[in-house]
């Protein structure tokens, strides 16, 4: 599996990656900028998600909707922000690329001067409602905020959201979120991929058309910040829900750190599927739980494993947690078996495919490209991430949940519904989150 491309850096220090696919007529847009949550600052938080709303509300030679045109050209288009970048994206007929790198020129350039008091407090009242509605007012919405606050001091990135503090988010200004766009949205902080059917000198002559003349904007410094834990922390939640429910969370290797791949597979055999171990043993043989997962978060500074199970009826969260404890053990004893290796990587190396099935949008081979560049500085990383799966032995996975896992401590959330404090794992703190 391969991803041909040619790079070119603009002058102003925009990172302009081009691969040719002909099979269809169609192009892909897609532009990353190195900013997250985890450049903000405590006390004001959720600029970048704002922006992400924003960048869709008109520049200044397009002071209107952005969406109109380009899916009247029969475009496809959306955007996305984590806690390491934020992109946009547009997925067009060939015959519309001119209007797709138009307009994203123009929000790259030319944001500022449209961007009026009256459509910053519009679009903040939209992400407050977005946080009501997905965080504050949804079941077990809020247990990411709060093993998130445990994890990471207050003065950490990832001590909070994306979608940021609804206090901080009431308490900025036009002029702060204007300020952050300069120090972050220009050529020298982003990376535009073109994938399709394109020609690629064409396609770089196009990206310094549209782009070139955008000011590179001063140099972005790293973003380093360290966390550990001292002991187990043990919290309790008490939410609008009907079963308790259990969060474990360890720091983990950060995004293609060593450990990394190896707990990634580790999540699956774990707690992916009917036949993983978790789900064998607490759904199917003993049926204490309703479902469990586990993930490997891997972000740009580290990541966070967590392991999500749900108490079936009439259970308290200490029997999930008991069985869940063992499991982890006995994968890093005996390490897993090499059936269980084997399925893994072939669930890994069908989402490599899935990756290169289409051209754009989230995901494809324009994201792709995007991703490994803004993170490797190497657009070409795809065989080398591939090759940290596929050199996989179960001792080295046995190793990494022993040292990240069992040997290590972690954050245990009960979310219990309330007035059934008793369901909580013991010893557990009240915490209260907004």
């Amino acid at each position: 599996m391969h991803i041909p491309y040619t790079k070119r850096t603009l002058a102003n220090g925009l990172d302009v990656l081009v691969h040719e696919d002909h099979q269809l007529p169609m192009v892909a847009v897609n532009v990353w900028y190195h900013v997250g949550s985890k450049n903000e600052r405590p006390g004001r938080t959720g600029f970048a998600h704002l922006f992400e709303h924003l960048m869709f509300e008109g520049s200044a030679h397009h002071d209107r909707g952005y969406f109109e045109p380009l899916q009247r050209a029969g475009g496809l288009l959306n955007g996305s922000t984590n806690a390491d970048r934020t992109n946009y994206w547009e997925v067009v007929p060939t015959g519309a690329l001119d209007l797709a790198l138009w307009m994203e020129s123009d929000r790259m350039g030319h944001l500022l001067p449209a961007l009026t008091e009256a459509k910053f407090t519009n679009q903040r009242d939209v992400v407050l409602n977005e946080r009501r509605q997905n965080y504050e007012n949804r079941p077990y919405g809020l247990a990411g905020m709060a093993s998130s606050a445990a994890l990471f001091p207050a003065d950490h990135p990832y001590h909070w959201l994306t979608i940021g503090s609804a206090d901080d988010l009431r308490a900025t200004t036009l002029d702060e979120v204007q300020a952050f766009f300069r120090a972050y949205y220009h050529p020298g902080n982003a990376s535009l991929t073109l994938a399709g059917d394109i020609d690629t000198e064409a396609a770089l002559a196009l990206a310094d058309r549209y782009f070139g003349e955008i000011p590179a904007g001063l140099p972005v410094a790293p973003v380093s910040h360290e966390a550990a834990l001292a002991a187990e922390v043990r919290l309790r939640l008490d939410d609008r829900v009907e079963l308790p429910r259990l969060y474990l969370s360890w720091h983990s290797p950060a995004m293609f750190a060593p450990g990394d791949a190896e707990l990634d597979l580790a999540a699956d055999l774990i707690a992916h599927g009917k036949t993983s171990r978790l789900y064998r043993a607490l759904v199917y043989e003993r049926r204490v739980a309703v479902d469990v997962m586990a993930y490997q978060s891997s972000r740009e500074m580290s990541g966070i494993f967590q392991l999500i199970a749900t108490a079936a009826p009439g259970h308290a969260l200490d029997a999930l947690a008991g069985v869940i404890l063992e499991t982890l053990a006995a994968v890093a004893t005996d390490g897993p078996t090499p059936s269980e290796v084997e399925r893994s990587l072939v669930q890994t190396e069908a989402q490599f495919v899935y990756r290169l099935q289409t051209i754009g949008g989230f995901g494809g081979k324009s994201d792709q490209l995007n991703a490994y560049n803004v993170f490797r500085g190497d657009p070409g990383y795809f065989a080398d991430d591939r090759a940290r799966y596929r050199d996989m032995t179960p001792g080295l996975m046995a190793a990494a949940v022993r040292r990240y896992l069992v040997d290590a401590p972690h954050v245990a959330l009960s979310v219990v519904p309330r007035g059934a404090e008793h369901l909580a794992l013991p010893g557990s703190t009240p915490v209260h989150v907004s």
